[in-house]
């Protein structure tokens, strides 16, 4: 039997799942529109979820030798137009600053859209000998694109983001890194986000511009589309030729460096959303929720004098386990409001504290994955607390794991192909010949891309291109993405 809805103000998935995902981000709290078009204010609930992220992966980062720095948030026109293939890819989105206060400034200044240009500029200075080598640097902060179509976390003008930015001595040690950050981001996105990836490398056509491989880890939201999730390139020496950026070798040699950047943004939020949501709101995993468990007093008799202590002294033990806790002792609304309240912002789990929970010494516990509810002694609840938090995380996984393998569909046939991609989207596997030809008719006539050509790639021969029927290497992912 299908369980109540709680929160009946919010509209169901299956309904119209774009503005599911618009209502539930603002009931929830978590953003509001700025007065400027296509920017969003992340408010304390949203950006808890931000810090979470950033705490965990910065964590990842340093363990695996790379240091944190700041850049400038102006970009110079002239160094921007260093590398032609970047400004060509950036040229649409860049916000241009032509005025410092009331004097127009000698040149236009671009607000930072990525910022491989400042930062190879300073490369240039820093980087003299083999010695320097390797220079592994990230930072933390904004950047702006002049997005025509913006949506809260997946698209907007500005947004938050992390920009490793890496310098090697030779291209092997640079393809050594940039699939080292793959595996970093996919780890990180499936283990505390709980978010299934495919990874893979992007085609010609999908790569970012300046680049000489690109690759992705892409996941699959529940209304059958595609996120790109994180992006991880191998620059080659396309930047280091550009600003200069060279060193002595161990033989005196004067080499171009090897580069890469890498980077996920605030769009992960939009991923959580919209892979682990439901027709109740949001569902967040352990690991990145702001709140991991909320304690509702139950207003019964002289709650003030004996529920309310006795649910402090949980809260404090909690608090004592690392474990993010909130005690609601809002007396404006009731227990079965906040039971809706909390379900909607998608809190893993919930404890009820009443006079009978007090007398028989247990605790009433709702967990948010499976909406289960049941009591527990308090003892049984302290000895198990970190190991429901963990099964709550893994339940969330394998869930997001099924639904991704349950809408990942095979096929050889065209026809059958475009049937697939419209009436039960999902990723297509599909045989694909290499040519950007037709990539791009396939894209016209579906509107399915790329997403990857998997590391795991498998070659079996005498296959053919779903489209041209020519032989084909490629078993590649396609999908319709946000």
């Amino acid at each position: 039997m299908a369980k109540e809805k709680l929160v009946k103000q919010v509209l169901d998935k299956s309904e119209d799942f774009s503005k599911w995902y618009i209502d539930i981000i603002k009931k929830a709290d978590l953003i509001d529109y700025a007065p400027i078009k296509g920017m969003m204010v992340i408010k304390p609930s949203g950006f808890a979820i931000w810090e979470n992220i950033q705490q965990l992966l910065d964590k990842r980062l340093k363990k695996a030798g790379h240091m944190n720095a700041y850049f400038p948030l102006f970009i110079p026109e002239s160094l921007l137009n260093k590398e032609a293939q970047h400004v060509e890819g950036f040229a649409p989105e860049v916000a241009w600053v032509t005025h410092g206060g009331k004097e127009k400034l000698e040149e236009k200044l671009a607000v930072r859209p990525t910022s491989e240009s400042i930062i190879c500029a300073m490369y240039s200075k820093w980087i003299r000998s083999w010695r320097d080598l390797p220079l592994l640097i990230n930072q933390w902060c904004n950047v702006v694109r002049w997005e025509k179509v913006t949506r809260p976390f997946l698209r907007t003008t500005e947004f938050l983001w992390q920009e490793g930015h890496t310098a090697h001595a030779s291209f092997e040690e640079a393809q050594e890194e940039t699939l080292l950050i793959l595996k970093i981001y996919k780890e990180f996105v499936e283990e505390e986000l709980a978010i299934p990836v495919i990874a893979g490398e992007k085609t010609e056509a999908e790569k970012f511009a300046g680049a000489i491989k690109t690759y992705a880890i892409e996941a699959l939201m529940s209304d059958g589309k595609a996120l790109q999730a994180g992006t991880s390139h191998n620059l080659g020496q396309n930047f280091s030729k550009a600003f200069n950026i060279r060193f002595e070798d161990k033989n005196q040699k004067l080499e171009y460096v090897w580069q890469t950047s890498w980077g996920v943004s605030t769009r992960l939020i939009g991923a959580l959303i919209m892979t682990h949501g439901d027709d109740s709101g949001l569902v967040f995993p352990p690991k990145v929720a702001p709140v991991q468990i909320v304690i509702i007093p139950i207003f019964k008799g002289n709650w003030k004098t004996d529920i309310l202590p006795f649910s402090k002294e949980i809260e404090n033990k909690l608090k004592d386990r690392n474990i993010r806790v909130l005690l609601d002792e809002r007396e404006e609304y009731t227990p079965g409001w906040k039971f809706s309240d909390w379900e909607m912002r998608g809190v893993p789990m919930r404890t009820e504290i009443g006079p009978m929970d007090i007398k028989k010494k247990q605790l009433t516990v709702s967990r948010r994955d499976k909406r289960e509810r049941f009591t527990i002694t308090i003892e049984n609840f302290f000895d198990n607390v970190e190991s429901f938090l963990s099964d709550v995380q893994n339940t969330l996984y394998q869930k997001a794991k099924n639904f991704m393998e349950e809408n990942t569909f095979q096929t050889e046939d065209y026809e059958e192909f475009k049937n697939i991609i419209e009436e039960k989207r999902g990723f297509v596997q599909a045989f694909w010949c290499g040519s950007e030809e037709c990539e791009k008719k396939i894209k016209e006539e579906t509107s399915a891309t790329i997403r990857a050509i998997p590391l795991d790639q498998i070659y079996v021969k005498g296959k053919e291109c779903i489209l041209c029927k020519k032989k084909s290497d490629y078993f590649v992912y396609f999908a319709k993405s946000y």
